[in-house]
């Protein structure tokens, strides 16, 4: 076998790390972290590196598929067809109902260059702005926070300012599941600088909390409110800098006038904190001579995101933190090129460059380069309004680019009913298995990670340049291509008679001219090429021509991007959440992340081992909130809220405040009936018009749903997923999830108010190949209990429990293990939940704690019993040694089961 390295960048999170792909040409066979990348110097996540897991081709779409009715099934197609068809389509909407009439939906996992071939499309060809990115529902509060205060949509930090600073401050964010390689490098300053403080301030008490010196458990949406409190300490105790405040500031007086009313009793009582809390927060930010903040999805996925953020950045100007090492305002990107997305103009109010879709301006400059009358000067839709429209009936066709919004955006039932009324559904992307694939019209088959050539910009304005290690499977083409492509089809109707503004043949070609309407903005990046980044490697902008190396830090000079060349205070009131409890929604539902998963799970999904630690949605509460509904962990409740409803297990979990649940935003109608998004909420910030997905107003009650399914099949998950997800439809409560990691195997879990039709059972049975060969099996009728477990040298293969399913545990577990022994024989249809003489029954013992190095729960917890510490389970077993991403669970275990100290007399 012939194996190649081919460094490139791995496609999750914002922070942009490195990789090496390891391949012989055809297979990603590997991936190592890249040791020569300023990102994460050789460090790589649980999710980062399982990435050569991912690459399932029974999920991919391999070629074009069309329908020509919604009433028919998609069939295969050419590409000649496939985008002949949608240009005539396009065409015709347009010229029947104008260019508004059809939009664009696209995402910050594409390249720069698939962006800017977007943009360039509906603005210059088709002549509308309706073009927005799903970077829409994670950073576009921090953009709006950024231009309103400094001038420009620029985080003026760099990575290595997590080691240089004193006082990091970490707002909504858990920095420790959703970017764990800067989390890690944050934990080994602390260790080598035991004096930094790490302030966390989350709802939540998350494993970033186990790194903070101090955790401020705000109420959900009162951070504005918190913010002033603090610069109304900062400005009582003197704990300001005025030379920076009068030279390089203006705004102040107004600011002053609102955090006047903001007292530490107001606040104490606004936020859910002590007034000492907030005092000795605001000493360490107003005394420590360097302050960073950092802050992701908790502040901008709100209907105040704008002021949070603008309100944050207040507290830099205050103490002229800002322009310096270890200290600044440092948003954290939730996607990969959301910031590329953000460069290129991919939002409906922007344009390339940092440019404003709504100057003339800079509407003209663009024109002008582009070679084209002019552009559109209406407003764009952005992305809750670009759904609304569709379900009005003014968007009649949409093409939809590397996302899923039938999981992601909030409201999905209105959502789904938007996607069903539009009349054409493009949908360009890599997984068919997406929820956002069933609408689709035209499904058309990208390339993925390591199969695409170009640039991405992480959190720290670094351009990385993604290299292509393989070819795309089946006839899946670049996203940057399939545009181009299009693009010159649609000028033909459009554009008659002019030559074509797409003539690109190479990603490195529409990077280089992109890369000259940058020339003189405040991200300049007009000296940077794809021959260039693998010359000298990343570089961070701006980088203009003639540069060796690229700006580290942004306003070190003070001077900053605005009409004065100061940076301006901003004096938002606080407005409570749009959504408030009440006595129908009691309880305020708080989203965020698991560990080992990413977004919609359109790719983690694929990979077995990456459910190895959370296999399923579960909903956590307190315990006095468990109590108070007299509930127990593993009890099936529904979950409302005013939009929808959805049935789920619930756990106990003392992390979450009594009148707060929290529920792992990844899972959608594929995994979880319903999807976690049919709950949260649309309404959206006024600035930024990014939606409030963190925080909804939500009911429960208990379900009763006496029947119980549990299934398991190894083999081809996707295809067993594609078959048997449809089967399970008519039941109440529905989760599917994969196992294992040698074997992988799809796992279900279903419940119903009363046994199904015995036909359904015949085809799950079917599905499961459990209808004939070398099958134990069980029944009885009258109990509605049937059983069945395939049996194949040795072990099991296949499983169903319908009716009970108390051996579930023991059964997976024995799955797991890869072996059946004869003693055991006679219990495997018994309805135990755990065989005679082998101890307690199995309730999660087999989740996975450690991925990167398969060490199982139940394994450090025995360890643990024996008197093991850190260092020993490390030594001994190997968890923590590789992402570290287990070690805050680790030490809550070791903390939980305290050793005894020896005493020498």
């Amino acid at each position: 076998m012939n194996r190649q390295i081919t460094a490139s960048t791995c496609c999750y999170c914002g922070v942009g790390c490195g990789v090496l792909i390891e391949h012989d040409g055809e297979r990603i066979l590997g991936v190592k972290g890249d040791p020569s990348h300023p990102a994460n110097f050789g460090k790589l996540c649980s999710k980062g590196s399982t990435l050569h897991l991912t690459g399932d081709l029974h999920a991919r779409a391999l070629y074009p598929q069309l329908r020509l009715s919604k009433n028919l099934a998609r069939g295969r197609t050419d590409w000649d067809s496939a985008l002949d068809h949608a240009a005539s389509v396009f065409a015709r909407t347009i010229a029947e109902h104008g260019p508004d009439s059809v939009a664009f939906y696209i995402s910050g996992q594409l390249l720069t260059e698939d962006y800017y071939a977007f943009n360039k499309l509906a603005r210059a060809v088709i002549g509308t702005n309706n073009i927005d990115s799903n970077s829409r529902l994670c950073m576009s509060s921090a953009v709006v926070g950024y231009k309103r205060s400094l001038g420009a949509d620029a985080p003026p930090c760099s990575y290595e300012d997590l080691e240089l600073s004193d006082c990091v401050m970490i707002v909504g964010s858990n920095m420790a599941y959703a970017h764990p390689v800067l989390f890690r490098r944050l934990e080994e300053a602390k260790a080598r600088r035991p004096h930094m403080k790490i302030i966390v301030i989350d709802p939540r008490r998350t494993d970033t909390c186990d790194l903070a010196d101090l955790h401020l458990a705000i109420l959900p949406g009162t951070d504005v409110a918190l913010f002033h409190g603090i610069l109304h300490l900062l400005l009582k105790e003197d704990w300001i800098d005025r030379d920076f405040i009068q030279a390089h500031t203006q705004g102040l007086p107004e600011l002053k006038q609102r955090v006047r009313d903001y007292t530490p009793s107001r606040v104490s009582q606004l936020c859910g904190i002590s007034v000492e809390q907030l005092q000795q927060c605001a000493k360490w930010i107003g005394t420590s001579s360097g302050f960073l903040s950092l802050w992701c999805m908790g502040l901008n996925q709100s209907t105040a995101g704008s002021a949070k953020n603008s309100a944050l950045i207040n507290l830099h100007l205050a103490t002229g933190q800002i322009g310096r090492p270890g200290a600044g305002p440092f948003s954290l990107t939730g996607q990969p090129n959301a910031m590329g997305g953000r460069e290129t103009g991919s939002l409906s109010n922007l344009l390339p460059g940092h440019r404003e879709a709504g100057n003339a301006e800079h509407r003209a400059e663009v024109a002008a380069y582009w070679g084209v009358e002019q552009l559109p000067d209406n407003t764009g839709l952005t992305a809750i309004e670009l759904f609304e429209q569709m379900a009005s009936g003014k968007v009649k066709a949409v093409w939809i680019a590397c996302t899923n919004p039938a999981q992601s955006l909030p409201d999905q039932v209105a959502v789904r009913a938007a996607l069903q009324a539009c009349p054409f559904v493009v949908l360009q992307e890599a997984f068919h298995t997406t929820e956002t694939a069933a609408f689709a019209d035209l499904l058309l088959p990208a390339a993925s990670w390591g199969e695409k050539d170009g640039t991405v910009t992480n959190s720290e304005r670094r351009i990385s340049h993604v290299r292509k290690a393989i070819a795309a499977p089946g006839e899946a083409r670049s996203d940057w291509a399939i545009t181009v492509d299009f693009a010159q089809r649609l000028e033909k109707y459009l554009r008659p008679g002019h030559s074509s503004l797409f003539a690109f043949e190479t990603a490195a070609q529409v990077f280089d001219e992109y890369k000259h309407l940058t020339l003189g903005r405040d991200l300049d990046l007009s000296g940077i090429s794809h021959a260039l980044l693998d010359r000298i490697g990343p570089q961070q902008w701006p980088f203009p021509a003639g540069a060796r190396e690229g700006t580290a830090r942004l306003y070190l000079d003070g001077v900053f991007p605005t009409a004065s060349g100061r940076a301006n205070f901003v004096a938002d009131p606080y407005r409570a959440a749009k959504e408030q409890r009440d006595a129908h929604f009691p309880l305020t539902l708080i989203t965020g992340r698991l560990r080992d998963q990413w977004h919609g799970m359109s790719r983690t999904g694929t990979a077995a081992q990456l459910f190895g630690h959370v296999s399923e949605a579960v909903l956590t509460l307190h315990p006095d909130e468990l109590r108070r509904h007299r509930l127990r962990s593993g009890d099936l409740i529904r979950l409302k809220s005013r939009r929808g409803a959805i049935i789920l297990p619930v756990s106990s979990d003392d992390s979450v405040r009594p009148g707060q649940a929290f529920l792992p935003m990844h899972w959608g109608d594929r995994f979880l009936k319903g999807g976690v998004n049919s709950l949260t909420l649309p309404a959206f910030d006024p600035l930024s018009k990014q939606p409030e997905l963190k925080h909804s107003g939500v009911s429960l009650e208990p379900v009763c749903l006496p029947w119980h399914l549990f299934a398991l099949i190894e083999g081809n998950a996707q295809q067993n997923f594609e078959t048997l997800r449809p089967l399970c439809e008519g039941f109440s409560y529905v989760s599917l999830s994969l196992t294992g990691r040698d074997r992988p195997a799809l796992l279900i879990r279903a419940a119903h108010v009363s046994p199904p039709d015995a036909q359904l059972l015949r085809d799950i049975d079917q599905c499961l190949g459990l209808n004939h060969g070398p099958v134990l099996a069980y029944d009885d009728p009258q109990r509605s209990i049937g059983k069945r477990v395939r049996l194949e040298d040795g072990r099991i293969t296949a499983i169903r429990l319908a009716g009970e399913t108390l051996a579930r545990h023991w059964l997976h577990n024995l799955w797991l293990e890869g072996r059946v022994d004869e003693q055991l024989r006679r219990w495997l249809l018994a309805p135990l939940s755990a065989p005679p003489g082998n101890g307690k029954p199995l309730t999660g013992g087999n989740n996975i704690l450690c991925n990167c190095k398969n060490v199982s729960l139940g394994a450090v917890c025995a360890a643990i019993g024996q008197g093991m510490d850190l260092q020993a389970l490390k030594h001994t077993l190997g968890c923590g040694t590789q992402c570290g991403s287990c070690v805050p669970e680790i030490k809550r275990l070791l903390a939980a089961n305290p050793q005894p100290v020896a005493v020498i007399a």
